[in-house]
């Protein structure tokens, strides 16, 4: 059997030495099988979370000409303001509003490696347009990117790895990033049935905490055995979602699962949503840790009591022999989730995602073709996730 609910940690508890070990095993559950999770007790102010949810909801009622000042495509850090439906999720429209910003980095130097572009100053909403906005996300980033720290290293510590095993991993310049996220619903965007908030994909490096800023439901983590399973809000908490660099990194120990969010129901009102995505080096390679193998026999346990089922369509980050660095990884999934940026500052980087993607659509055809008139059950399709 699969996953019917997503596991509820309390942090404080991992800080306290006679409550940790069970902290640690029940965290080895939530790693091991589901890949999602929610965390209470963070540490992280209720004031300062209650300004970030108030001054994230202010940013979209700011005048559109306020917005374009600042928009993603001016720069090529993708950092910035996307208007609706500027994303792009396994093909299709993400129907989303939303800013990304990051912890403050200089402009790159001339020398640097293109994918170092992503290192950059952020572009903020004016100071007299939206008073305090800066000081207040700066003030949360810096404070999550001290928690994901403490966190990634209970994750080690719960599969067996020393604390600081993913230490050779991050960097001085690394980069922790945010998005600041509206889901308008059905009515305001004109659509009846269903719309795609964000399509079904897996994120990229290693933990991400998402505070559900509105009670709407939407978000959606599929299990091993292709249901969506509802992931509502909560209050008091954060939803971290396990991601590919870390099931690369522990060869496959830790589980990335694949989500979505729909759009809120006709007359809801928008759905509002803040993640915070752990950064790792852009720098390092794809080299996986050294993990024992005890701890490689825990997934394998679970796939086997699974029958080895395991549910995965999504296009892998992690792709040892592919890429050199992360960063070149990182870079080439940006284009493809946002070509507006990439047709201005890579045209050449789009122009060969663009030549893949043909020829993988190619490949699908010609599978499902073979399949077809061999009367084979079809093969499955990768597809290529954000």
């Amino acid at each position: 059997m699969s996953f019917d609910s997503i596991p509820i940690l309390d942090l404080s508890l991992a800080r306290d030495p006679a409550t940790k070990p069970q902290f640690l095993l029940d965290l080895r559950h939530a790693l091991l099988e589901v890949g999602f999770l929610y965390i209470k007790n963070t540490g992280i102010p209720q004031p300062l979370i209650d300004e970030v949810i108030d001054l994230g909801k202010r940013f979209f009622t700011l005048p559109d000409e306020e917005k374009l000042k600042i928009e993603m495509k001016n720069a090529p850090s993708f950092l910035g303001y996307s208007k609706l439906g500027m994303e792009i999720t396994r093909f299709k429209t993400d129907w989303r509003e939303q800013i990304d910003l990051s912890t403050p980095h200089p402009i790159p130097g001339p020398d640097d490696p293109l994918y170092r572009n992503l290192l950059a100053p952020n572009q903020w909403p004016a100071e007299q347009a939206l008073p305090r906005f800066r000081q207040v996300y700066e003030d949360y980033m810096a404070r999550m990117g001290d928690m994901s720290m403490e966190f990634t290293s209970l994750c080690a510590q719960a599969i067996g790895l020393p604390a600081d095993a993913f230490a050779q991993f991050f960097d001085d310049s690394q980069q922790h990033k945010l998005k600041i996220v509206k889901y308008p619903d059905l009515e305001e965007l004109g659509v009846e049935g269903e719309a795609q908030g964000v399509g079904p994909h897996k994120d990229s490096m290693l933990t991400s905490y998402l505070l559900q800023a509105s009670h709407h439901r939407g978000l959606q983590v599929q299990n091993a055995e292709g249901q969506w399973i509802d992931c509502p809000p909560l209050d008091g908490t954060l939803v971290v979602a396990i991601g590919q660099g870390m099931e690369a990194l522990t060869q496959g120990v830790c589980q990335s699962t694949t989500h979505r969010v729909q759009s809120p129901a006709r007359g809801t009102g928008a759905r509002y949503s803040i993640p915070f995505f752990q950064g790792v080096s852009y720098d390092a390679t794809f080299e996986s840790m050294d993990v024992p193998e005890p701890v490689k026999q825990l997934r394998a346990d679970i796939l086997k009591k699974r029958g080895g089922q395991r549910l995965d369509d999504i296009e892998f980050t992690f792709i040892k022999g592919m890429w050199s660095r992360l960063g070149e990884a990182t870079l080439m999934n940006r284009i493809k989730s946002h070509p507006d940026v990439g047709e201005r500052w890579y045209p050449d980087l789009l122009k060969k995602i663009h030549a893949q993607q043909a020829d993988e659509a190619a490949r699908v055809l010609a599978a499902d073709t073979a399949s077809t008139t061999s009367s084979l059950p079809p093969q499955p399709q990768s597809v290529s996730a954000r």
